[in-house]
């Protein structure tokens, strides 16, 4: 049970600094690699989006990011995983149509990153875990 913890920590830690980061980058035109590599622009509109969408990007990433490692806000912590799983796999499936298969192995590895955290939750951050049958357990007793 210790080592699910220690790799739900692990994974948690790395999907919400990379999405603190890439909601940073997002907002702030930066690079995709913090110091190197092009800049987010130029790969959105390489891909055919407007550059707005990296506002759009940005705002939500930033609030997501905090949400996954701060206690409570279960239901939050699912929408933030959603949100998650629909930009990194909305990344390689614009990767893929673009015909750059070198470019769909980061946003993937995010991608299962993201899964494993999300799937490795100790269940006081699952809704209806640990947590939740506590608060409920005197009302099913009642009845």
């Amino acid at each position: 049970m210790k080592a699910k913890y220690i790799f739900y920590w692990a994974t948690t830690s790395l999907i919400a600094l990379e999405t603190f980061a890439g909601g940073v980058m997002d907002l702030t035109h930066g690079r995709t690699n913090i110091f190197s590599g092009p800049t987010v622009v130029d790969v959105v509109t390489s891909l055919g989006y407007p550059v707005y969408v990296l506002v759009i990007l940005g705002i939500w990433k930033i609030p997501g990011a905090i949400t996954l490692v701060v206690p409570g806000f279960l239901r939050l912590k699912e929408w933030a995983y959603a949100g998650i799983v629909f930009e990194l796999s909305g990344a390689a499936a614009s990767q893929a149509v673009r015909g750059q298969p070198k470019d769909i192995i980061a946003p993937l590895v995010l991608l299962a990153l993201a899964l494993s955290s999300w799937a490795l939750r100790p269940p006081n951050r699952v809704p209806g875990g640990t947590r939740d049958q506590k608060r409920e357990a005197p009302s099913v007793n009642a009845a």
